[in-house]
């Protein structure tokens, strides 16, 4: 096996992990074997390609430098202006955000891997040697992610705000990297003490999209956090017992005591705090180690309910949309696969947080140059239609699955209705995931636009049934939720996926153009609710007969 650089530096500490009691000779080859494996693991932020990398390759490293990329929104409020608890702060919560998210996103699997339980538990291994393994890998990784972030920030503060400020930094990076990794750990452990490991694994999901989603925000970020530097040298902390609850500013506290001397009572005991609550929770972790290792069990466990009281609620609105048996039969099941399938959310839902933060993000650029009364009065209500960016590429998703091998039930059910399959899918889809952020973008832009703008969101909603209908005519067919996920990156739709761009603009061009005719808007959605109904209800269109192909 390979002799990593990490170990070899790690082998200077032997005498330390000899003394806690651990067996330093176990716990390298463990780690050595971890690390190995871990060639296999691709970061989420690099989710959406990771079936494009190689194998043999630990991707892990090449995503660092985005995490600098990242580092680079620190760069402000480290070196412009003296307001340091307030700028450190910001810092500091820019830092935890992001080794926070990539922690639980990437490293959960690390800190709930049972397989140290069931093969090396098995072993006559101590536990404490086990343990140590565990952590030790997962600060290795943390070390190089906090390295990648905070290091052009580091050498930059180092020459513009001298030795003294380069070490606070330092030191704080390195209490706040304790506190995250201990506080995740006691997080894990409290969320399956109380709910299941389903819960758990939800929870880690919902992170892993928080993450994908964030990159767009941190591009957004770092190309303005320089905007922000005015108002943070004018701003003034007002002392409040709340603020004790909050992390970032423990540690840019230490900064206003050291370098400017500050004395106050309220920032000696936020000083106090960045250095006693990381060492009390990993005291604490320590003492409560053995019931978490015992409560990983619960991630084994599948959480069994009687759905039916739920299903029966639903039964009116299902009824409401599908004619046919079938189409109802399926919509059930694509809604049930879109909601426990965690591959195809991993894939998918960040293509829902892009839809619904662009049109904020092209309505608040719009506001750099217009004020906010000329924004009101103007067709900007129009931005909904960047909503519509998730339907291709969810269309194209729909027949992805981490258990495509569940396909031959097609094969096996006697379906009449061919048609049924598919239109009860783009159904389930446009109910289950388009339009609670078609809804979420419609109702804030009702409280900015007033009721005026409501008969056009009804328009952009027939219209994003229209181009559902498009996207999926467009898009190569097959049977929903019946080809491997892994085959994402290797079936070549990503020009049609941008070639339906088109008609979106048409669909767009449309509407503007409708408003600039007397009763226009009223005219075009009656033409909308016509050629839906004929193109929804053309079983032609959901009739692919080469798609019924066993895949």
């Amino acid at each position: 096996m390979e002799n990593f650089r990490t170990l070899k530096f790690l082998d200077f500490f032997k005498p330390i992990f000899e003394k806690m009691g651990v067996d330093y000779h176990v716990m390298r080859k463990i780690l050595q074997v971890k690390m190995m494996m871990d060639r296999r693991r691709v970061p989420t932020i690099f989710n959406q390609n990771r079936n494009k990398q190689k194998k043999e390759s630990n991707q892990f490293f090449k995503s660092l430098w985005l995490y600098a990329f990242f580092g680079l929104s620190i760069i402000p409020f480290m070196v412009m202006g003296e307001n340091y608890i307030f700028q450190m702060s910001i810092a500091y919560s820019i830092v935890m955000f992001i080794v926070m998210t990539s922690m639980i996103s990437d490293f959960s699997s690390v800190l709930l891997d049972l397989r140290d339980k069931n093969i090396l538990g098995t072993k006559p291994i101590h536990t404490r040697t086990i343990s140590a393994a565990k952590i030790v890998h997962v600060s290795i990784y943390l070390f190089f992610i906090t390295a990648s972030l905070i290091g052009i920030p580091a050498v930059i503060a180092l020459i513009k705000q001298g030795f003294p400020f380069f070490l606070l930094f330092i030191l704080g990076i390195l209490f706040l990297n304790l506190f995250i990794l201990v506080f995740t750990a006691l997080l894990y452990l409290a969320i399956l003490k109380f709910f299941d490991g389903e819960r758990l694994k939800d929870i880690i999901n919902y992170v892993q999209i928080i993450l994908s989603i964030s990159i767009i925000v941190g591009y957004q970020l770092a190309f303005r956090s320089f905007e922000f530097m005015d108002t943070i040298n004018n701003y003034e902390l007002t002392s409040q017992w709340w603020q004790l609850l909050i992390p970032p500013l423990w540690f840019g506290a230490p900064f206003e005591l050291v370098l400017h001397g500050n004395w106050n009572v309220f920032i000696v005991i936020l000083t106090v705090l960045s250095l006693v609550i990381p060492i009390a929770f990993l005291l604490l972790y320590i003492k409560l180690m053995p019931a978490f290792e015992r409560n990983l069990i619960k991630l084994t466990q599948q959480q069994v309910g009687n759905k039916k009281e739920r299903k029966n609620k639903n039964n009116w609105f299902v009824n409401l949309i599908c004619q046919t048996k079938e189409e109802k039969c399926f919509y059930r099941f694509a809604n049930t696969m879109m909601k426990n399938e965690r591959e195809f959310k991993l894939k998918v839902y960040p293509s829902l947080g892009f839809s619904l933060i662009f049109p904020f993000i092209m309505f608040f650029n719009e506001l750099r140059v217009s004020t906010f009364t000329e924004l009101v009065a103007s067709k900007w209500f129009l931005s909904i239609y960047f909503t519509f960016l998730m339907i291709p590429t969810i269309i194209m998703m729909l027949r992805y699955s981490g258990k495509y091998k569940g396909a031959w039930i097609y094969k096996t059910t006697p379906i009449q209705d061919q048609a049924a399959i598919y239109k009860g899918t783009l159904k389930a889809f446009l109910v289950k995931l388009f339009l609670p952020i078609f809804l979420i973008v419609g109702v804030i832009f009702t409280l900015i636009f007033k009721v005026q703008v409501i008969p056009h969101l009804i328009i952009a909603l027939l219209s994003a049934f229209l181009f559902t209908i498009i996207s999926f005519m467009v898009m190569s067919k097959s049977l929903p939720f019946s080809q491997s996920i892994k085959m994402v990156q290797q079936q070549g739709e990503s020009g049609k996926i941008f070639l339906l761009f088109i008609p979106n603009a048409i669909l767009f061009g449309l509407h503007y153009v409708s408003t600039l005719v007397s009763y226009g808007i009223y005219v075009y959605m009656i033409v909308l609710l016509v050629v839906n109904y004929f193109l929804w209800g053309n079983k032609r269109i959901f009739n692919p007969t080469k798609s019924l192909q066993r895949t």
